[in-house]
């Protein structure tokens, strides 16, 4: 049998900075076919990790340090997910990778709306690696907004993390969605359309940049998370 501690230490040891566990009852209220067991039916367990940017690369003038560190953090924690699953398997249980940006199953051209299989960020945030912002990013204490997500499905039953409960967005902060040069934020959901249409783009040579990350940077330079 697998612990939760066990499994956790392993994610830490290949360089994951959080990790954390969310039982399957949490996820009751996940749209019908984005559920863990619409994935994995006898998944007992979502382990989900965090890997942080390096926070001054949200800073640079030019979009595409930030993109390019964005990709290469996709691919390490999909590397730290795909090895905790075979440390999961050699201890008896099964471990299913979920892509922690693409491919997608579910795409609406005319909204410009993907959906991955399982929803990274409430996932985090069920596992108590954090809250949802305003501006819909998870958020963690200690790591601030700056963080990328990735899965696991576990038919293993290990102890669930506690969920975050005591730390929020400021009630009367409004500087994500007053940022937003695209309107796309109300402080409960983002209007994908708008916001993709303004922030990504493919140049002449057909690579994707991220062009726009006010809604992030503004939020860390007022809650203090980049060290000067």
């Amino acid at each position: 049998m697998i612990t939760s501690k066990e499994i956790k230490n392993f994610a830490l040891s290949l360089g994951a900075d959080k990790c954390g566990i969310a039982s399957i009852d949490r996820f009751k209220e996940a749209p019908v076919g984005f559920k863990p067991t619409d994935i994995y039916k006898d998944c007992q367990s979502v382990v989900v990790f965090l890997k942080q940017m390096p926070k001054e690369t949200i800073m640079a003038s030019n979009p595409i340090p930030y993109t390019h560190t964005a990709y290469l953090l996709y691919n390490i924690l999909d590397k730290i997910g795909l090895e905790t699953s075979y440390f999961i398997e050699k201890k008896g249980m099964h471990g299913i990778l979920i892509p922690s940006d693409v491919p997608y199953m579910y795409w609406d051209e005319t909204r410009k709306h993907g959906q991955g299989i399982l929803s990274m960020r409430h996932s985090a945030y069920l596992a108590g690696l954090g809250f949802l912002g305003k501006n819909t990013l998870l958020i963690n204490k200690d790591l601030g907004n700056m963080v990328y997500i990735g899965a696991i499905l576990t038919n293993a039953k290990l102890d669930a993390d506690p969920l975050v409960s005591n730390i929020d967005c400021p009630s009367n902060c409004k500087i994500c969605l007053e940022a937003c040069p695209a309107k796309a934020l109300d402080g409960i959901t983002v209007n994908q359309k708008l916001c993709r249409e303004y922030s990504f783009y493919k140049n002449e040579r057909g690579f994707d940049i991220y062009d726009c990350n006010k809604c992030r940077k503004l939020c860390i330079l007022r809650t203090g998370k980049r060290k000067k």
